[in-house]
């Protein structure tokens, strides 16, 4: 380990072991029957639980806070007009563009996107791929990163294309034999997202059923709902030795006027704020000031939160396990602590907890 590097910020210092199949492939068979690791910040305590005892740590007045983006089939297989094989993940939902080429159909809708191109041989700028007959891209540059920017084009609905021909983008980590996904749509998807726009599920809210929320519910702990559409940037290695130094992804947020105010409220009157996933707590503290009073925000969001930063809004956090130099355990060694966060992690590995996106949940209290 570096000696010029505060062991804080050096990225050896987020390094844990972690076997293989410790790494969930497939989700629990029901939502709330994964496992929940609890942490107190005041007392430094762990328990083992289940994630459907999480009510238990609600009081009245208290306020759940959730990310509701809806992930989009965002995988999709197609075929360039010579016959090759091509895979395009869209990094973002496509959005209403001009035709650069001229050579549109009129009776389609055309959008733009940027994505990630897999194929033998890379197609080059005017290009087609085809997914349907109604519904192919046509390449306009590659820009830097191995991204690439293309012209889509559909006769119908997108949505209902993109649900036809697309698949789930799953995370690089899980790794499954062709058919096994068949339950993605639904499973790598919180019951509550709405907001389409996003390439990867807030994994935290995963946990959450109609009927946990209903029991959260009666205790008088409402919820509210933020957006932030999570990018693929989110698994985007981090690969600087000291960890002030990494260029943080950027995401869309949106924190309406009225989760603000209710935000707000919840936290004048003394309840506390729970936030569901990294993704959320990243929302809340980008839209709030140095004094801690969230407001409305629409804009992207570049906030890096690592140890030292210091938390205007979010005291408690229900996430996931997460992956070894990543961002998002700066994110929660911030909150609760390196050396704790670690501390968990290495039970959580002996006592065969299931990590990552279709893992196993933690809840950080902080006891207040």
């Amino acid at each position: 380990m570096s000696d010029k590097i505060p062991l804080q910020y050096d990225i050896e210092s987020y390094h844990y072991h972690l076997p293989q199949d410790r790494i969930a492939q497939q989700p629990a068979d029901d939502r709330d029957a994964s496992r929940l690791l609890s942490f107190d910040c005041t007392t430094g305590s762990m328990r083992d639980l289940h994630f459907s005892d999480i009510v238990k740590f609600f009081a009245p007045g208290d306020l759940l806070v959730v990310n509701n983006t809806k992930v989009f089939p965002a995988r999709i297989l197609g075929r360039k007009e010579t016959g090759g094989r091509v895979e395009l993940l869209a990094l973002e939902y496509p959005q209403s563009g001009t035709n650069s080429s001229g050579t549109v159909d009129s009776t389609m809708v055309h959008m733009e996107v940027v994505g990630l191109l897999k194929s033998s041989k890379r197609p080059k700028p005017g290009q087609r791929i085809f997914f349907a007959d109604n519904f192919y891209a046509e390449v306009i540059e590659f820009l830097s990163g191995g991204k690439v920017r293309l012209s889509l084009f559909c006769d119908g609905d997108l949505d209902q294309l993109l649900d036809q021909y697309g698949q789930m983008p799953l995370p690089p980590y899980i790794k499954r034999p062709e058919g096994q996904g068949a339950q993605d749509k639904e499973r790598y998807q919180t019951v509550y997202a709405s907001e389409t726009g996003a390439v990867a599920a807030p994994t935290a809210g995963l946990h959450f059923t109609p009927e946990l929320l209903d029991e959260v519910a009666k205790r008088d702990v409402d919820l509210v709902s933020v957006t932030l559409h999570v990018g693929y940037g989110t698994f985007a290695p981090v690969r600087v030795q000291d960890i002030r130094e990494h260029d943080i992804h950027s995401e869309f947020i949106t924190v309406s006027s009225a989760a603000a105010a209710k935000i707000n409220k919840v936290r004048k009157e003394g309840g506390r704020i729970w936030a569901v996933g990294t993704t959320t707590v990243r929302a809340l503290e980008f839209a709030a000031d140095d004094a801690g009073q969230v407001h409305e925000k629409q804009d992207w969001c570049n906030l890096y939160i690592f140890p030292g930063y210091r938390f205007k809004v979010v005291e408690n956090l229900i996430t996931n396990f997460h992956l070894p130099g990543s961002s998002l355990l700066f994110m929660v060694s911030a909150l609760a602590g390196r050396e704790n966060m670690l501390a968990c992690y290495n039970h959580a590995v002996e006592q065969q907890y299931r990590f990552f996106s279709y893992g196993d949940a933690m809840i950080i209290c902080s006891g207040r």
